[in-house]
């Protein structure tokens, strides 16, 4: 399905690179921080965003100056007629797409142009967990799993998957064959994010009208059903008696659990000790606060904050999912509690908490197991050389 091989920076190589929007989230990122690598191995890339966000990573896209194509406002099959127009002019080497919405476009749109498709598979997206999101409608869950998974066996010609577990689970419910699908995971750029430092965490604090006696809990994530922030919530409310110092800061932009996630703490009373900051365009100093690191999910992909967090040397408590032991180490930097389980996530934070000798520990061995595993060079070489590969 694919031509001959052809290596980064053959004269005239251009990739196109089609996205939902740059909200703020993990593909965003890490496409954000792939674009300068793929420009010194001399590749031309063009991205197309399906939809302006007007927040997120879209003025940092713009500030570097990449070529930008925005579809807004046309509608799908607007947007899928735009798209193959474009493919048509520029000629592309490799058409290549994140999240379902550019999936689908991006698979449509190249139908007959001769140029090769890869989908770059971010989530478990199918897993049965999300059958208890509320705001999941089951038939049409169904709907979009048959025509994404159509789509992806017949469109496609090859996966990125960023996990081990996202393989398994793409194979498992979209009946893709796994010889079709090639594992290169993220990482995340340490210039951007820093290093730690006592001098850093201090001012970081300060910053967030916090002091050096307080016990600081970080989440990072969008307020959604996955991110499992209601367990967290009910979890602070276990320990909050136990650990009056206490504070719990979730950083990541609204979304449909945002009202339920306010009625939650207002209704257990934590009003100013949970704090909800919406998008923030400073992860990596609100990271440099915690004494612990919270990651609930329900379901993951990889987990992007992670490493952003282990970048910052901070200790971590997390759900026990196959996607996530792929990046921390349980007993190591992490301790793993069952998903959706406050009293287990309760338990597991105060403990971290009561024992600074261990976050210590953990927090060293976080910042360790970035440097060895996930500075974004790294992975950025592998998913150039994975891409040089599949291009015409």
């Amino acid at each position: 399905m694919t031509g001959p091989e052809k290596g980064p920076g053959a004269a005239g190589t251009t990739y196109l690179f089609v996205i939902n929007s740059f909200l703020a989230g993990g593909a965003e990122r890490s496409l954000l921080e792939f674009l300068p690598k793929l420009a010194a191995s001399g590749v031309r890339p063009v991205v197309v965003c399906l939809r302006r966000s007007g927040v997120g990573f879209e003025g940092e896209l713009f500030a570097q100056g990449w070529d930008v194509r925005m579809l807004a406002g046309r509608g799908r099959l607007g947007a899928i007629l735009a798209l193959r127009r474009l493919i048509r002019e520029i000629r592309p080497s490799l058409v290549y797409t994140a999240l379902f919405d550019a999936d689908l476009a991006g698979r449509v749109a190249s139908i007959g142009l001769d140029v090769p498709v890869v989908t770059n598979l971010v989530n478990t997206a199918y897993d049965p967990v999300r059958g208890a999101d509320p705001n999941v409608d089951a038939r049409k869950l169904a709907l979009v799993r048959m025509i994404d998974g159509f789509t992806a066996r017949n469109l496609t010609d090859h996966f990125h998957a960023i996990s081990e577990a996202v393989k398994q689970s793409t194979a498992e419910s979209m009946r893709v064959p796994p010889d079709r699908i090639t594992v290169v995971g993220r990482g995340r750029d340490p210039d951007r994010l820093g290093t730690p430092s006592p001098g850093r965490t201090a001012a970081a604090r300060i910053a967030l009208g916090l002091s050096a006696a307080h016990q600081v809990v970080v989440a990072v994530g969008r307020q959604e059903y996955q991110k499992g922030h209601r367990h967290l919530v009910d979890a602070f409310g276990l320990m909050a008696g136990s650990h009056p110092d206490a504070v719990l800061v979730i950083a990541g932009r609204q979304g449909k659990a945002t009202a339920d996630l306010e009625a939650q703490i207002e209704r257990l009373g934590l009003g100013g000790r949970v704090r909800l900051l919406g998008h923030r365009g400073d992860v990596a100093e609100v990271l440099a606060a915690a004494d612990v690191f919270a990651f609930p999910s329900l379901y993951e992909g990889l987990g992007g904050a992670l490493i952003e967090a282990m970048a910052l040397g901070v200790p971590i408590v997390a759900s026990d999912l196959a996607a996530l032991r792929e990046v921390v180490r349980s007993g190591e930097n992490a301790d793993l509690v069952p998903p959706a389980d406050p009293a287990a996530l309760a338990q597991a934070l105060s403990a971290l908490l009561d024992d600074e000798p261990r976050r210590q520990a953990y927090g060293a061995r976080s910042r360790q197991l970035f440097e060895q595993s996930f500075d974004g060079a790294a992975a950025s070489e592998a998913l150039l050389a994975l891409l040089a590969k599949i291009a015409r």
